[in-house]
């Protein structure tokens, strides 16, 4: 009836940023052809989540996820532990008790779902402005570095299969965006009426 599925499973809100980072197998030797002039080619989420300004908003968002689950964990045991008491003291109860006592437990377990699906979506538009902020540090970067290198086009590493990486701007990308932004401070976002949004 009052099944208190951990509700802190309702905020596994890893950081997707995180879930980007994969260590990739290595590849066979490929002999390539020579770089096509004015081809150019820029994995955007490689360059934000490799940069030293990606890593620190990975580990800002860990430790922001990590405060939710501080926040909501302490409700989630206490209403375990009424459940499994309600549970255990169900024979000694009259009916019209346990249904009172029931719909008041499931009222709370409502109320922290709400709370907990708020939070997941703080996070996200959290993860969401951070990573649009290092996107607009890296789009002049871009800019800088097709018409360095005489672009005359410039494709997502993530739609080519192969490349010869003479034509990669992301290590470049990478390099310039370090040199230009480390970190900055930012806190959750609040979504909740009335609250102020964190900057």
């Amino acid at each position: 009836m009052l099944a208190a599925a951990s509700l802190l499973a309702v905020v596994a809100v890893a950081s997707s940023a995180a879930a980007q980072t994969r260590t990739a197998a290595a590849a066979p030797a490929i002999t390539q052809g020579p770089a096509i002039p004015g081809l150019c080619i820029l994995s955007v989420s490689q360059a934000i989540s490799t940069s030293t300004v990606g890593q620190y908003v990975k580990t800002r968002l860990s430790q922001i996820v990590a405060q939710v689950k501080a926040e909501l964990s302490p409700e989630d045991s206490a209403i375990g532990v009424d459940v499994k008491s309600l549970e255990a003291s169900r024979a000694a109860l009259d009916t019209n008790t346990y249904q009172t006592r029931g719909n008041a437990l499931q009222v709370r377990i409502n109320n922290l779902r709400e709370k907990a699906d708020l939070r997941q979506r703080e996070v996200k538009a959290t993860e969401d402005k951070a990573l649009n902020r290092i996107a607009q540090e890296l789009e002049p970067i871009a800019q800088q570095l097709y018409q360095q290198r005489h672009c005359s086009a410039l494709f997502d590493k993530g739609s080519v299969m192969l490349a010869n990486p003479d034509i990669d701007l992301t290590p470049s990308a990478v390099a310039a965006l370090n040199g230009r932004i480390q970190q900055f401070a930012f806190d959750r976002e609040h979504l909740d009426t009335g609250a102020p949004t964190a900057r």
